[in-house]
């Protein structure tokens, strides 16, 4: 079982991953266990204090070390119970390294993470560099605290947790799982405002479709995320079919 400890002074929003979706069937046939903790309760005045001033002046607050640290203990010392011998610590931060498929994979491989959804300006260096182990992003932006970030995280974790999702292919087939975005899907009904689904999808011929969903993923990174295709990796056969599918571009273009 993986365990996630989730350090927020907003733990009401996690429900949104354990009431809602595949996070909330994953977590009921115990595929992982989640736990929230609020820095609040490791204070120790009257008005729970969590935040202050930053040294040095400026806007904004800064999270305290003293209750942040002390939550931290509280989380990793649950977890090494629970059977986790070296709980990760992972701050959710803009400042971090950027979450992609590769860092998920390794985080995946993690019993226990500590995640710290920072507020305010930030959180109080000491503690990152006392008790953090790694810092993720989700992109170069700033969001209101680290709750969604930390949620986003979480839910990529789980859905490669054998047995979260009801189509074990369906995470190995997804964009970015083989380095390559995902191919276009179609359903039901096989003509809709005058556009047809691809004939090779309705034919039955296994080998056909998996050689054009291949083309299909080659060409749509080759259109939109080109940083993501490295021409003299790809093998032999992804060349030309990547080449087939750009033949195939100009030749729709030359016709509009």
């Amino acid at each position: 079982m993986t365990h996630f400890d989730v350090i927020t002074i907003f733990p009401e929003m996690f429900e949104a991953v354990s009431r809602h979706g595949i996070t909330r069937k994953a977590l009921e046939e115990k595929l992982f266990e989640m736990k929230t903790w609020d820095p609040r309760d490791f204070t120790t005045d009257n008005y729970r204090r969590v935040d202050d001033r930053p040294y040095g002046g400026g806007p904004g607050m800064v999270m305290m070390a003293e209750p942040l640290q002390a939550c931290i203990e509280a989380a990793t010392s649950r977890q090494r119970a629970a059977g986790v011998e070296r709980p990760m610590v992972v701050l959710m931060s803009p400042q971090g390294e950027r979450l992609d498929e590769a860092l998920v994979r390794g985080l995946a491989a993690e019993p226990g993470l500590v995640l710290i959804a920072g507020r305010y300006e930030g959180v109080d260096e000491r503690v990152v560099a006392k008790s953090v182990h790694r810092e993720v992003s989700i992109g170069d932006y700033v969001t209101s605290g680290g709750e969604l970030p930390a949620m986003v995280l979480i839910d990529c974790l789980v859905r490669r947790l054998p047995g979260s999702l009801n189509d074990a292919e369906s995470a190995a087939q997804d964009s970015f799982s083989e380095g390559m975005l995902d191919w276009p899907h179609y359903t039901r009904p096989e003509k809709w405002s005058e556009e047809r689904v691809p004939d090779v999808l309705m034919s039955g011929n296994h080998a056909a479709i998996a050689r054009w969903r291949r083309k299909q993923a080659l060409g749509r990174t080759w259109d939109r995320r080109p940083d993501l295709v490295d021409e003299a990796k790809l093998s032999r056969e992804d060349r030309q079919l990547l080449e087939e599918y750009r033949r195939e571009q100009q030749a729709q273009q030359q016709q509009q």
